[in-house]
């Protein structure tokens, strides 16, 4: 049920209302047009109470690419 999955996600997030927000939006990126937003909701959830999703993923830093000179004609 999807509220033993909110209940485990508070484990990690204390505030209610912080949860929602972290969720929703998690939903919206996590979400897959083929799938029902029902299923991503209980997916996102399910993560949340594995991880603390208020830590931020590490950041990659972009790769240097060449810069292009340019030359007159």
């Amino acid at each position: 049920m999807r509220s033993d999955l909110v209940f485990g996600a508070l484990s990690h997030v204390s505030n209610r209302y912080q949860l929602c927000q972290l969720a929703s939006k998690a939903t919206r990126k996590l979400h897959k047009p083929s799938t029902r937003l029902q299923d991503t909701t209980n997916e996102v959830l399910a993560r949340f109470e594995t991880t603390n999703p208020g830590t931020l993923a590490p950041v990659q830093a972009p790769a240097e690419q060449p810069v292009e000179t340019r030359r007159a004609a």
